[in-house]
């Protein structure tokens, strides 16, 4: 269904009529999440309300092509490792909202910065959940275009890892993957996004490998920059990840390198032939 079909079809949503506001989540570049109960259930759910100036100026340059928007695009998905949209529309204030299985958990990101190790163990059964879900992205066929650590969150007891924000996610065909487009997320933007070239799901796949090199090692295989040039305006090759792991399991390596390499042509290809690589693989250290 169009967003037009939906926009005159469906009535427009009073959240906060339907909703008591718990607390401001998150503040993201693009919208903010409330945690909220609902007034009749009692269930609580993620809210999400998105900038309508913001997003108006994101979606310009996709006039007249009917681009899916990030809460159809959402509810496509019913799977373990990706965040759950419950509804999605428009609210009563004329912005889009989507609303999603609330997570009492945290991001990635932000055990990255914990000192203590909470992922001993677990991080290939972490790669394994996180590369299952960009699969399944693909296979309904969508690039996903931002895959870092802050749109990867814990359930709760941490024992799932799941994929969230479609706000950037683009159908995989033209004229969506034509050279010129380029968003994303700093230090993680594959070569050929950054130099405006043509796209495809690999640009998926390099920001994964990327998220999962800093998954194992809270480094990243290039220096950090703060523009959206990144890492790949770097000739040299990636730091191996055996610098900074020295007793990674050599399959878990090679498969991740396989991933961040900035020629597209010999990168793996796709995420079903990363799982095929790491598939034998049950322990994150050889050691």
């Amino acid at each position: 269904m169009s967003f037009l079909k939906s926009l005159l079809g469906k009535p427009k949503l009073n959240y906060r009529q339907k909703y008591t506001l718990l607390q401001e989540a998150i503040s993201g570049t693009m919208s903010k999440v409330f945690k909220a109960q609902d007034r009749q259930t009692g269930e609580i759910v993620a809210l999400k309300i998105i900038d309508s100036d913001i997003l108006q100026k994101v979606n310009a340059r996709w006039k007249g092509v009917n681009k899916p928007t990030e809460g159809e695009i959402s509810v496509l998905f019913n799977h373990p490792y990706i965040v759950r949209t419950l509804d999605e529309g428009l609210t009563t204030d004329g912005e889009q909202y989507l609303v999603m299985e609330y997570l009492e958990g945290t991001g990635l990101n932000s055990i990255l910065l914990i000192a203590e190790d909470l992922m001993a163990g677990a991080r290939t059964f972490y790669m394994r959940q996180v590369a299952e879900a960009v699969q399944a992205v693909h296979k309904k066929g969508f690039i996903h275009r931002d895959i870092c650590p802050r749109n990867l969150l814990f359930v709760g007891d941490a024992s799932i890892l799941k994929l969230t924000d479609f706000g950037l996610t683009l159908p995989n065909k033209p004229p969506f993957t034509d050279p010129g487009n380029r968003t994303g997320t700093a230090n993680y933007m594959a070569p050929e996004l950054v130099r405006r070239k043509p796209t495809d799901s690999r640009l998926d796949v390099f920001s994964f490998g990327v998220t999962m090199y800093e998954l194992f090692t809270r480094e990243l295989p290039w220096p950090r920059g703060d523009s959206g040039i990144a890492a790949m305006a770097h000739s040299e090759p990636p730091k191996p990840i055996t610098d900074y792991r020295p007793n990674i399991n050599q399959t878990v390596a090679r498969a991740i390198h396989s991933c961040i390499e900035p020629d597209v042509s010999q990168r793996c290809p796709d995420m079903g032939k990363f799982l095929k690589m790491i598939q034998k693989v049950e322990k994150d250290d050889e050691k």
